[in-house]
């Protein structure tokens, strides 16, 4: 059965491979860039289920027109999928307060803003699909990634959180965390803060080079993740939430086995702080 999906963030990588699988699918799709024009071809090849349409996630105003239109065309969102981001890396020490606000602009409150304006209609409805892209950097964080990482963290709360609120009214939401995938994120999609602190030269700069290295030679496949996302979409009862890639899933695993090892040293300490 198809339905009206909105994906933010189509011009490029893991955006545009969703709305081409979705569309592939059957269904109506509002595909969203900032730049319409950069999502042309997806609405030429697909016809009258596909539809251009101007969003900037960081303007509130961008939003309500882009939801307005898309009403319009195909009537209420069912599925929202908020993949529009960027990276910023930086060691925390130098990274720029302003940046770092734009950041959760997109990142953050962008999603923030699509959800509140979809979840009406889908409480009415008794039914919807939100998919949040979040990363593998909202698992773990590592030195270079940190502000990155945050953003991501905070989508990954948020997800669960909603996903808690809005089960028992018929919605359902996934956080989908990939590892490296073959997309913009490490080439036009990323910027980078100052480095000009010797101290970091060995340890944060050297991993700033090694994650802008990495661009178009990421193993994981987008149109593989695409195919993932649609399965989500249709199943009766998806993950909250969900990793995407090997290599995302061992580093994950290995980071909450740190983890539980740590808090298994220390729960002594964590169990004595009650009143006597």
């Amino acid at each position: 059965m198809s339905a009206t999906w909105l994906i933010t963030g189509c011009s490029t990588g893991i955006g545009r491979e969703i709305a081409i699988a979705a569309l592939e699918a059957g269904n109506r799709v509002a595909v969203t860039a900032r730049k319409p024009g950069d999502v042309a071809d997806i609405v030429e090849r697909f016809g009258d289920r596909a539809k251009a349409i101007a969003l900037d996630v960081s303007r509130p105003e961008s939003v309500r027109d882009a939801l307005e239109v898309t009403r319009e065309w195909a009537g209420n969102v069912e599925v929202l999928v908020n993949n529009a981001g960027y990276g910023y890396i930086s060691s925390i020490e130098e990274g720029s307060e302003a940046k770092v606000k734009d950041l959760f602009e997109v990142n953050f409150f962008g999603a923030l803003r699509l959800i509140q304006a979809v979840l009406p209609a889908m409480r009415a409805a008794r039914s919807g699909r939100i998919i949040n892209i979040s990363s593998l950097a909202g698992r773990i964080s590592n030195p270079a990634t940190g502000f990155y990482s945050s953003s991501k963290f905070a989508m990954e709360a948020m997800s669960e959180a909603l996903a808690r609120e809005v089960e028992s009214l018929g919605i359902r939401v996934t956080a989908l965390a990939p590892g490296m995938f073959r997309s913009d994120f490490s080439g036009r999609s990323l910027t980078t803060g100052d480095a000009s602190i010797e101290d970091y030269r060995d340890g944060v700069h050297a991993r700033m080079e090694l994650v802008k290295s990495v661009d178009g030679r990421q193993a994981g496949d987008p149109a593989k993740l695409a195919e993932m996302v649609v399965k989500l979409a249709e199943m009766a009862a998806p993950p909250l939430q969900l990793i995407a890639g090997p290599d995302a899933l061992a580093a994950i695993t290995a980071r909450m086995a740190e983890k539980q090892a740590s808090m298994e040293q220390f729960s002594e300490w964590s169990s004595s702080t009650n009143f006597d």
